[in-house]
C-alpha cells in the first residue's frame, strides 16, 4: 500500500489533481447556473454542494503543494466528498431506475462523483485535522442538510420529486456516514501520517 501513497504524494500527480479538479469545479457551478439564478442570496453558499466540495478539496491540494495542512478545508473536503460523490452516484442511479435510461451526462456524474469520494479517502493519511475541525464539518453539512430540505433548495432532479422525503432521509443519514468515515480513517485509524513530497 505504501507505493500508492507515495505516488499520492507526488508534487506531478498534486498538480494533476488540482487541474482536473479545478475544471471539475467550474464545471459544477457551471452546471448550477440555473438553479443559483433563481436561489435567494442568503442560500448561495449551501446550493452548489458538489462543486463546493470539490473547492474545499481544491485548497487542501494546494496547501499540500506549498508543504502545508490546512486542517478545516481538509475535513470539509473528506466529509462533502464523500457525502455528495455517493448521493450523486445513488441520484442518477434512482433516475435510471426511475426511467429506465440514463444519458451521457448522467454516467459522467455517476463516474466523477465516485471518483470524488474515493479521492476524499485516498489522501486521508495525509491530512491532520483534529475533533474540533470535524465537528465544525459536521455542524455545516447538517445544516445544509436543513437548507437543503426544509428550505427546499436540494439539487434539482425533477423526475424525483415524488422522493423528496425518502432521498432526504437518506442524505441525513449519507451525512453522519461521512462524518462518521472522516472519524475513522483521520482520527481513529491514521496510524502512519504521509507527508508531500
Amino acid at each position: 500500500m505504501k507505493w500508492i501513497y507515495s505516488i499520492l504524494g507526488n508534487r506531478s500527480v498534486l498538480y494533476l489533481l488540482l487541474l482536473v479538479n479545478f475544471f471539475g469545479t467550474a464545471y459544477g457551478y457551471y452546471w448550477y447556473k440555473y438553479q443559483l439564478a433563481d436561489t435567494p442570496t442568503k442560500f448561495l453558499a449551501f446550493v452548489p454542494d458538489s462543486p463546493t466540495a470539490s473547492l474545499f478539496f481544491l485548497f487542501v491540494l494546494v496547501a499540500f503543494l506549498i508543504g502545508k495542512n490546512w486542517p478545516l478545508f481538509e475535513a470539509l473536503a473528506i466529509v462533502t466528498l464523500v457525502k455528495y460523490g455517493i448521493w450523486a452516484v445513488v441520484m442518477n442511479l434512482l433516475v435510471f431506475i426511475v426511467s429506465g435510461e440514463l444519458d451521457g451526462i448522467g454516467l459522467m456524474l455517476m463516474v466523477s462523483h465516485g471518483a470524488m469520494a474515493v479521492q476524499g479517502v485516498l489522501y486521508s493519511p495525509f491530512y491532520r485535522f483534529k475533533l474540533w475541525h470535524l465537528v465544525v464539518t459536521a455542524i455545516w453539512t447538517l445544516h445544509n442538510d436543513v437548507i437543503d430540505y426544509v428550505f427546499f433548495m436540494l439539487p434539482r432532479y425533477h423526475m424525483l420529486d415524488a422522493y423528496i422525503p425518502q432521498i432526504g432521509y437518506f442524505t441525513f443519514w449519507l451525512s453522519m456516514a461521512s462524518i462518521g468515515v472522516a472519524y475513522y480513517f483521520v482520527l481513529r485509524k491514521n496510524r502512519f501520517s504521509l507527508s508531500i513530497r
